[in-house]
């Protein structure tokens, strides 16, 4: 819980309230009014782009963590991502069955159990990188780094990457409800998968002093949460509650 609060002291380059000004006279006539509107994230979270650019959970927190783990189903239903449909057949494949702080550790190779290392998912974020850019968010581009070169991703759709930026800033700001229970379970999880992998603070970076610290403290009130609790509380997404005990313990 307090891993949180230490990281927000390193934050460098937030803008200040003339930064912003600059910025919003360089944005292009109409560019505002592409923006999701309240409510739509849920149904279309890119308003305006075809369904190519729809990015899952795992792209997004890919995504905020670029600079300019593990999700489990209760169905053995295939997702059509290859990286859930990869996990989700282990899973089914595995007797008895793990519980999900296992799967997590398993999945991510996190494992001390060198019988089971051929749970690990492999080349993960490599893999997600190409499914961007395969949906035209990042670009492949070769660095040479002295004696080898190397290939990167570029972020090459900046759009994309600033609807979700919003997106997450309005959930703890504009669109706030105090109730976790209340929140879009989709956007709950993003906001806690992007905290375990230290990308976060990369979409409170553009704040103001004073909504960067509004944003940070609500924050803090989810972290704080007795995953248990909500768990069996009406309506509440049991496994989504599991994952969120494995990376907050």
């Amino acid at each position: 819980m307090t891993s949180l609060v230490q990281r927000s002291s390193g934050l460098v380059q937030r803008r200040t309230e003339a930064s912003r000004s600059a910025a919003d006279k360089d944005r292009l006539p109409g560019e505002e009014d592409q923006e999701p509107r309240r409510g739509d994230e849920l149904d279309d979270d890119d308003t305006g782009d075809s369904k190519e650019t729809r990015l899952t959970l795992m792209e997004e927190v890919l995504l905020l963590g670029l600079k300019d783990r593990e999700v489990i189903c209760k169905s053995d239903a295939p997702t059509g991502d290859v990286l859930l449909d990869e996990a989700l057949k282990h899973i089914k494949d595995t007797q008895p069955p793990e519980t999900v702080q296992s799967w997590i550790e398993l999945l991510s190779g996190e494992t001390w159990n060198p019988l089971k290392l051929h749970y690990q998912l492999r080349n993960v974020r490599e893999r997600l990188a190409k499914n961007l850019v395969e949906k035209g968010v990042l670009t492949t581009e070769k660095q040479n780094f002295l004696l080898f070169d190397m290939t990167t991703h570029p972020l090459t759709n900046n759009n994309i990457k600033q609807r979700l930026i919003k997106r997450v800033q309005e959930a703890v700001l504009d669109k706030w409800v105090n109730d976790a229970q209340r929140m879009d379970k989709r956007l709950l999880a993003l906001i806690f998968l992007a905290h375990s992998s230290d990308v976060l603070e990369n979409a409170f970076a553009p704040l103001l002093d004073d909504q960067y610290d509004l944003a940070m403290k609500r924050v803090r009130q989810l972290l704080e949460l007795e995953p248990e609790g909500e768990s069996v509380k009406a309506n509440a997404n049991e496994l989504l509650w599991a994952v969120v005990a494995a990376f907050t313990k």
